[in-house]
């Protein structure tokens, strides 16, 4: 996990942009400069601590890259590359795949990343993970193409300025997160996930794009066969995804899947895993602390517990913020963060959770997507959007055809909210504090078995997750895999309420808040215990840091002084 920067074109430096974002590399900062391209990468070491270093130069090809290909051993044995490495990196295998298959090479690929890779052909790819879990920035100009991984970067080196798409705005505070390519930011835009791009004379070409998930239902099976092979896809995939040359953990809440990839961690090793839990201190508040902690006596884990409170929200609000600089206006932010802070010196590597409902079919609207359309069965869309916010969604999460219901509704959330706002939470959350998020549910291995399973293996009943259940039954009782759903919420609307009035009156005059909010809009949000109070209130304090310069401290005191 890292952060990368650069320049495709001559004139160019990547410094500044690599500058920016030295938080997502704390071990260390390289800068290659050559007359037509400059590259940075700011290292966070993961494997291989004293060879990996970036760029890595092999087979005539270069490659600097943000995150970790996990099947790197496999597709050194297989492809007799072993003879032939000089560095234990996991980027290496991939330069001398690309000298015998040219980009073919992407598709053989299992991890997380973000990457640029010179051939010694001359072609130059940028190239990004099917579900978007490592991000990508990109901009034209002046002849050039230039990359980031976070948008700061661009603000930074003085490529864009502080002009915003007033549609991407509503887009957040309709949706939390905000769609497709195009950033809030105007002129910045993301690499989609899955998707190559080749710099070609100063300009973006798209060459392709890796999907996510098969567009396809498998005939399924028996129950008992489904488990097994169930274990064995899930029990490699938190295999691969625990290489590490560095300590590693998981975040645990009282949910089945971080309960899962606790159940394969503490099979998979023989010490006991570091597991960290935040619970929320304020009146009923849902707190998942006394589930987890069954799960974690249960698997003997070494459990360490983490309190949320009022205080917390007010002092972690604008680092959040400030962390995410590309806004996600979901409040999970909060907690995550102060889980990355509780364990940045204790760990470095984290499994999470992140893509098992999405997968396995986890969500209420799933199981209303399969009601008879008499019975109101319909694709769930968000609420709270206008006819032309909502239009773009749709269009966003349209999916292919020949897919079921249930699949079309999996693939909504696949496209839309999984890169946009979970895995953009994970990213900045964990990288604010040198830390790597890894997500072993989202695996080419474990997605092409789980999202083609029939529909009665995902729902059934008033139960998502069937086969997941089924498993988790089996291998760890203890996680209570029939108890009902909670879902997750933080007690947002409890620390609000006593300052809401005021609260009301400062956002009103944000600039950035009055271009897509009048006061009076403003003001009934405040009065009411709406989700808007929340988005408006996140959106006002990333508005002045990150628009207007403000330090987060000043952010907040602008706020609540």
């Amino acid at each position: 996990m890292c952060g990368i920067a650069g320049v495709i074109g001559p004139g160019g430096s990547a410094r500044p942009l690599i500058e920016a974002i030295v938080h997502r590399g704390p071990n260390g900062v390289f800068v290659e400069e050559r007359p037509d391209r400059s590259l940075a990468h700011a290292r966070l070491s993961i494997i291989d601590l004293e060879g990996g270093w970036q760029p890595l130069h092999a087979a005539g090809s270069t490659v600097i890259g943000n995150g970790e290909i996990y099947n790197y051993v496999e597709l050194a044995a297989d492809f007799g590359l072993n003879e032939r490495l000089a560095t234990g990196s996991d980027f290496e295998p991939l330069l001398h795949l690309y000298a015998q298959e040219g980009p073919a090479a992407f598709d053989r690929l299992r991890g997380m990343y973000a990457f640029c890779l010179i051939g010694a052909d001359g072609r130059v790819w940028l190239v990004r993970d099917p579900f978007g879990i490592k991000p990508l920035y990109l901009l034209e100009h002046d002849g050039c193409v230039t990359f980031a991984s976070e948008p700061r970067a661009f603000l930074a080196a003085g490529l864009i300025g502080a002009d915003i798409s007033e549609d991407r705005v509503r887009e957040l505070l309709a949706f939390n997160y905000t769609l497709g390519e195009e950033t809030i930011f105007t002129g910045l835009r993301r690499l989609a996930p899955g998707e190559v791009v080749e710099v070609v004379n100063g300009a973006i070409v798209p060459r392709g794009r890796r999907i996510a998930v098969p567009a396809r239902t498998s005939r399924g099976g028996g129950e008992t066969r489904l488990v097994n092979r169930l274990d064995a896809v899930l029990e490699d995939s938190v295999r691969v995804h625990q290489r590490s040359d560095v300590p590693y953990g998981l975040f645990l809440s009282g949910g089945i899947d971080s309960a899962t990839v606790a159940t394969l961690m503490s099979r998979l090793n023989e010490r006991p895993v570091t597991a960290f839990t935040c619970g929320f201190e304020a009146p009923g508040a849902r707190d998942e602390r006394a589930q987890a902690e069954r799960v974690a006596r249960a698997l003997d884990l070494d459990w360490r517990e983490i309190q949320f409170g009022e205080e917390d929200f007010w002092r972690v609000l604008p680092q959040v913020a400030w962390a995410m600089d590309d806004p996600t206006a979901d409040y999970a932010t909060l907690p995550t963060y102060k889980l990355a802070e509780a364990a940045k010196g204790t760990l470095t590597v984290v499994l999470t959770g992140e893509g098992g409902d999405e997968l396995f079919g986890g969500y209420g609207r799933y199981r209303r997507a399969l009601r008879p359309a008499w019975l109101g069965g319909r694709l769930a869309e968000p609420r709270s959007a206008d006819a032309e916010v909502l239009a773009r969604w749709r269009a966003a999460a349209m999916p292919p055809a020949g897919l079921t219901r249930l699949q079309q509704a999996q693939w909504a959330d696949i496209a839309t909210w999984l890169p946009n706002d979970l895995l953009t939470k994970l990213d900045r959350c964990l990288m604010a504090h040198g830390l790597e998020g890894r997500t072993p549910f989202l695996d080419p291995e474990v997605a092409a078995f789980a999202f083609a399973l029939p529909d009665r293996f995902k729902v059934r009943r008033r139960y998502g997750k069937w086969l997941l259940r089924k498993w988790l039954e089996r291998a760890c009782p203890a996680a209570a895999p029939w108890a009902p759903k909670q879902g997750f919420t933080v007690p947002v609307n409890a620390w609000i309420a006593p300052r809401a009035a005021d609260l009301a009156g400062r956002i009103a005059k944000i600039e950035a808040v009055r271009r897509v909010r009048t006061p009076e809009a403003v003001a009934a949000a405040f009065a009411n215990e709406s989700s808007d109070r929340w988005a408006l209130l996140f959106y006002a304090v990333w508005s002045l840091i990150h628009l207007e310069g403000a330090a987060p401290a000043e952010a907040l005191a602008a706020m609540t002084d």
